[in-house]
């Protein structure tokens, strides 16, 4: 397979020039107008973020694309699936109020809203997956597959389980119904560590499931009620979580690949990852973390496995942030370091086997040409 290009710019400008302009050359640059939109549905996929949480990215980018998506004769709309977990996103009503809270609407857009898989995250489509060696059926959003071209659009952050969350997990994990959700998650659950456990309830806070109770000042995870999201696992700060499977963050990763091929084959697809706000945690908390590393930019591609290889390999070119998740890591004593951004931030996460599933599916390569724009 030959390298695949990959379109880049900072977020550096001059006086009279917006990044959303910037954006929008970006992606003309990279190639989207080639795509034939006249009179076409478009799904922008994105997250509208959880309430609390600042990280998620702006409106405006939203309406950049989507305003490129207008002006190529294409009818774009916004669209997330429902969450697995309880929040403010677990069924469309909520989802909605809180994508209009966080400022997502027609006004600031430009464009309708619609949640993938409908009023309770069961609308969704079975889509076949013949190279997959875990997922044969994907459950998907019925909105995103009824739609003519995809593009994604990914705030590039970390994530408690997958390492980082990019256009891969912005696929494959966003566009599952809840029932897909579920499919990717059930790889393993996690256990507390007693001795390591303060008691300070932080993950109670976190679980979605009721799957978290104390017994005698310690945490207890019900095996039974425990749908194996992770969020506890990054919430912990003493490292009193872990995985009974050690093998289920690499598992995920390998299922978000397979989801994630179900999503792009056989339509047209553009994707967009902006590396700003580069939280340890994924956007579905209710809260955000200082960056761990600097804004770097915004990058575009129609190879979302080249997309998340170029964004990994930015991140890794500059110096972490001192005061950070990161930062704190890396300043312990004893500090073992795991070679990357992501375990160093997160240790039990895994990444590199999702974009080697993904290269090994056929959705796209590592090799890439980085094409850096002013």
């Amino acid at each position: 397979m030959e390298r695949s290009k990959v379109y880049f710019t900072d977020f550096r400008t001059g006086l009279g020039v917006s990044l959303t302009e910037k954006l929008q050359r970006l992606i003309k640059k990279a190639g989207i107008g080639d795509i034939d939109m006249d009179g076409k549905f478009v799904a922008i996929k994105m997250h509208f973020g959880e309430l609390g949480n600042l990280a998620f990215l702006r409106p405006n980018y939203a309406k950049a694309v989507a305003d490129v998506v207008k002006e190529n004769g294409g009818l774009p709309f916004l669209t997330d699936c429902n969450t697995l977990y309880p929040g403010s996103r677990k069924h469309a009503l909520e989802h909605l109020d809180c994508a209009n809270i966080n400022g997502f609407n027609t006004v600031t857009t430009g464009c309708q809203i619609i949640i993938g898989d409908g009023l309770r995250g069961t609308d969704d489509i079975i889509v076949p997956v013949p190279n997959a060696e875990y997922c044969k059926e994907a459950y998907i959003g019925r909105a995103v597959m009824d739609a003519d071209i995809f593009i994604s659009l990914t705030h590039f952050k970390g994530h408690e389980m997958a390492g980082f969350g990019g256009a891969i997990k912005n696929i494959g994990m966003g566009c599952a119904s809840r029932a897909g959700k579920m499919q990717q998650h059930n790889s393993g659950q996690p256990h507390v560590i007693k001795d390591k456990c303060r008691g300070c309830r932080r993950c109670l806070k976190e679980c979605g499931s009721d799957a978290i109770c104390y017994e005698e000042g310690k945490a207890y995870i019900d095996p039974d009620k425990c749908k194996g999201c992770g969020r506890c696992i990054g919430a912990c700060a003493f490292d009193a979580i872990e995985n009974i499977n050690g093998n289920a963050p690499m598992l995920m990763g390998m299922k978000m690949a397979e989801y994630t091929e179900a999503v792009v084959a056989n339509r047209p697809c553009f994707h967009i990852s902006l590396i700003t706000d580069v939280s340890p945690n994924c956007d579905c908390h209710g809260e955000n973390d200082a960056p761990i590393i600097p804004d770097i930019g915004m990058l575009a591609s129609f190879d979302p496995v080249a997309l998340d290889q170029a964004c990994v390999d930015l991140c890794e070119e500059v110096t972490p942030v001192r005061n950070s998740q990161l930062g704190d890591n890396m300043a312990k004593a004893g500090f073992r370091n795991l070679g990357n951004v992501w375990q160093n931030s997160n240790p039990n996460v895994a990444w590199k086997e999702t974009l080697e599933h993904a290269e090994k599916l056929g959705i796209g390569t590592r090799e890439y040409e980085l094409i850096r724009m002013m």
